[in-house]
């Protein structure tokens, strides 16, 4: 299974990149590495979730909405501007997937990307529905049946066999609480992967600011 990140950087990606940045407002080389950075961030949220019975039934079941049909279809979706209706549907994905988490992971992804932290939060808003429709075509296409097999699912978009240094700096960013203070801690961890030459660590460091 292709990562979440490996889809980014193909021509769907570049498709979504390009209608997020445009609806948006936003520079899209930014808008690009703003994804490359939150979009797996909140798949640490979805799997964390995802690891009790009643999170994985929850997301189960919003993926009978989010079937993965916003992918055939993303002309219909960025075309004249993304509706009020997928812009709120985005807000109550990341108040689900990051609860009260969610101000303190805005202010980090401003602080790195450069965005002002009211535009982060409407690139994820306009971003998230189309996250969803990726898992849910994952789901679909696994034939995934009961809410255990989620979490294998997005592990394989996470990328299964991370080094524990990602999957650390995705649980720090997760653990923002908003007071800014984990923000050095979390720019040392994406400085300190740059010396590495794959994996999410690498990335990272490439794209906010590692040599």
């Amino acid at each position: 299974m292709a990562g979440i990140l490996d889809l980014l950087n193909s021509d769907l990606g570049k498709t979504i990149i390009s209608g997020v940045a445009g609806s948006t407002g936003q520079d899209q080389n930014k808008t690009g590495a703003l994804l490359s950075m939150a979009l797996p961030v909140l798949m640490q949220g979805m799997k964390r979730n995802a690891s009790t019975p009643q999170g994985a039934e929850g997301l189960m079941g919003a993926l009978n909405k989010h079937d993965g049909s916003i992918l055939d279809n993303l002309d219909g979706f960025f075309g004249g501007g993304v509706d009020d209706d997928a812009v709120n549907d985005g807000g109550k994905i990341l108040g689900h997937v990051l609860g009260n988490k969610q101000q303190g992971v805005e202010k980090i992804l401003s602080q790195k990307s450069g965005i002002d932290m009211a535009s982060v939060g409407n690139i994820l808003k306009v971003a998230a529905p189309i996250l969803m429709g990726v898992l849910g075509k994952q789901t679909k296409q696994q034939q995934v049946q009961s809410p255990s097999g989620i979490e294998n699912v997005l592990g394989g978009l996470l990328g299964g066999n991370s080094a524990k240094e990602e999957q650390s700096f995705l649980e720090k960013i997760l653990d923002a609480d908003g007071d800014g203070s984990v923000i050095d801690d979390v720019a040392g961890m994406v400085l300190g992967g740059a010396s590495k030459k794959s994996g999410l660590g690498g990335l990272l460091g490439g794209l906010f600011g590692g040599k």
